[in-house]
């Protein structure tokens, strides 16, 4: 058996001291982006009771679990994951790849005639380390994401998407004023100080 490497024990160390992985376990919350989202909600105002939303890279659940807290039981939360998710109350699930076309499709179809106020994207491509790997593979699922927006989203409706800080943002972040009334970048405190995270959050 190989033994993990410095880094790898750096991130588990780190990771199991988080306070935010603490107070995630402490209060039964599915993962510590809960956090994030809580953060850029108390700025931003993102939910109110009876919203739909669509919650895209959604397993562990976190988004999910705060998102369906925030809206009650009248709003509507629709999850997606390649990987599996355990049952929320309120939340209906479905497994898929959305950068496969028949996933894609799936979803545009089944969800046409429901308007959503709020399309919401944690996703994000197995990272390698390399800038120029895994810069073009998070374009890649945030047009996805904006692709979804476009189709499903009230006409005041709200994007909420994460991408990381690289080469090829400044083109996306470009492409995607053209298609927003309104478009801020936000760095909640919560995500980790080396993290090149950030969210984009756009008004139609």
């Amino acid at each position: 058996m190989k033994k993990k490497s410095n880094s790898s024990n750096r991130w588990l160390l780190e990771h199991f001291q988080d306070k935010y992985v603490k107070e995630a376990k402490e209060n039964k919350i599915r993962s510590r982006s809960w956090f994030k989202l809580e953060e850029i909600d108390r700025i931003n105002k993102l939910f109110r009771p009876g919203m739909n939303v669509i919650d895209l890279g959604s397993s562990p659940g976190g988004w999910s679990q705060y998102a369906s807290k925030k809206i009650k039981k009248k709003g509507y939360v629709v999850a997606f994951d390649i990987l599996p998710m355990k049952k929320i109350e309120g939340v209906s699930f479905i497994q898929g790849d959305v950068r496969n076309k028949k996933t894609l499709d799936l979803i545009l179809n089944n969800l046409f005639n429901i308007k959503f106020d709020l399309v919401m994207s944690d996703m994000s491509p197995n990272i390698t380390g390399c800038s120029l790997v895994d810069m073009p593979r998070i374009i890649e699922v945030c047009k996805i994401a904006c692709n979804i927006s476009n189709h499903l989203l009230f006409q005041n409706g709200i994007l909420l998407v994460k991408s990381f800080q690289g080469e090829g943002f400044n083109e996306f972040f470009t492409e995607i004023k053209k298609l927003f009334s309104k478009i801020k970048i936000c760095k909640p405190t919560t995500s980790r100080s080396r993290s090149r995270e950030i969210f984009i959050l756009a008004n139609k």
